[in-house]
């Protein structure tokens, strides 16, 4: 065990109880155990199931040696880690409520000789066995079944009164001084908040708020240059594909720079790629130089963009052999976030991480199409919401307008165009979750 509050001086002084779960079938709740502790002073409660939970208990496996001092061999058991929370008044009543799901495993942390209840109790446990229900019960603690009903802080503060060893009365009386009110902690957050707010001022608190919220965002946008003189240099494209990387794509985008009409129909019969390289495909330059570029930026786009679609990143090179392995590295350490399942580490791609990837396309789309382009193909193409890539769009400082996309596509008359120029417009955080319109 660790104690979140500070270091234990004396351990040999300490008693530990441990519970388990009674529902032994649940494949889950079977593993779950509540540790209880007390010294002098405080009562510590610790668990390893909930929000709460130590983390190193899934990454690492930890074992426990009992060495037999007469044969000198060591039996090696199972363990975990346990981090001990005090328990000071106002929590015992959902930890009792806790324990009501658990059965002793170690002796009772309050091993009184003989079953002793408070007299006026006794009623109560005798109506709950008839059948009625009453949240007036309490056994003795040093019964296996005693947490099968909850009890209050009152009812265990008068058993500890009535029946209590010196210690427990002590930690009692120690619990009792460390307990604050809810009115005071409530009225001196009043106070704090009160003096912030009158020495800085409303206007500069909300300024603080939206500053906050933009910063959150550019963690996921490519890096801005805002004080950049063209388009072009706001979001450069070294930013978004290094020259190594760029180079590597030489090979790979050769056959989309060759590709003929009668095989351009064909891909787009077996929508082998998304619709806008389709699109963009039909519009390549003559020039080798630009058409060679305009190759590279496609494939590179193509493949953020089924990259997207994945969920959980299982294989060594999800793109393919033909993916570039500097291109593959690039996607799993820029794009993905790591997850701990079963014991093993995972690649994901969560939500922030497809809008990462989101950003970084409408990015590379605008320096394929003169830094204007088509938002709701790559909506489409993207699987997003539209107010999911307007967010994005508009947290990137475009400008968006309405056009009418290219015939043939869906939804060809409702088109948003994004258009990046300067002067860039202000940055603004999201405004949350829109409203739901009303239906008639």
């Amino acid at each position: 065990v660790r104690f979140a509050n500070g270091r234990l001086l004396h351990p040999d002084s300490l008693r530990f109880t441990a519970y388990r779960n009674r529902d032994t079938a649940h494949p889950r709740k079977r593993h779950r155990r509540i540790l209880v502790s007390e010294t002098e002073r405080l009562s510590y409660v610790g668990h390893n199931f909930g929000s709460e939970v130590m983390k190193c208990n899934s990454l690492c496996r930890y074992f426990v040696g009992v060495l037999d001092k007469n044969s000198g061999q060591m039996e090696v058991y199972n363990a975990e880690i346990f981090n001990m929370q005090p328990l000071l008044s106002g929590g015992r009543c959902r930890g009792s409520q806790l324990l009501s799901c658990f059965v002793l495993l170690t002796p009772a942390l309050f091993p009184w000789r003989g079953v002793r209840r408070i007299p006026s109790l006794l009623h109560a446990e005798r109506d709950s066995r008839r059948g009625k229900h009453s949240d007036e019960v309490l056994c003795s603690l040093g019964c296996t079944g005693c947490f099968n009903v909850c009890f209050s802080l009152v009812q265990m503060d008068l058993c500890i009164e009535a029946f209590g060893t010196s210690k427990q009365k002590r930690a009692l009386s120690s619990r009792r001084m460390n307990a604050v009110g809810s009115d005071i902690v409530s009225t001196a957050v009043t106070k704090a908040a009160a003096n912030v707010i009158d020495a800085k001022g409303v206007t500069a608190l909300m300024q603080d708020m939206a500053q906050d919220d933009v910063q959150n965002i550019s963690a996921f946008l490519p890096p801005c240059h805002e004080d950049a003189d063209r388009p072009e240099h706001v979001y450069k494209f070294e930013d978004i594909l290094s020259p190594a990387e760029y180079e590597a794509l030489r090979v790979p985008a050769a056959a989309l720079a060759s590709v003929s009409a009668e095989e351009m129909a064909k891909r787009a019969e077996e929508r082998s790629h998304c619709s806008f390289v389709l699109e963009e495909l039909k519009f390549l330059p003559t020039d080798e130089k630009s058409r060679d570029h305009k190759a590279r930026c496609l494939w590179f786009l193509d493949t953020l963009i089924r990259f997207s679609h994945l969920k959980v990143i299982k294989k060594k090179h999800p793109m393919g052999p033909e993916c570039p392995h500097i291109i593959s590295r690039k996607l799993m350490k820029n794009f993905t976030s790591l997850t701990y399942n079963n014991g093993s580490i995972q690649n994901l791609i969560s939500a922030s991480m497809k809008a990462k990837i989101t950003a970084y396309v409408i990015a590379l789309a605008l320096h394929i199409n003169n830094f204007q382009t088509d938002l709701t193909v790559l909506q489409n193409d993207m699987k997003l919401s539209e107010s999911r890539i307007l967010d994005i769009a508009k947290a990137l400082r475009l400008r968006v307008s309405k056009a009418k996309g290219v015939p043939g596509l869906e939804n060809d008359q409702n088109h948003k165009l994004g258009t990046l120029s300067l002067p860039l417009p202000t940055q603004k955080a999201p405004e949350g979750q829109r409203k739901r319109k009303k239906m008639n």
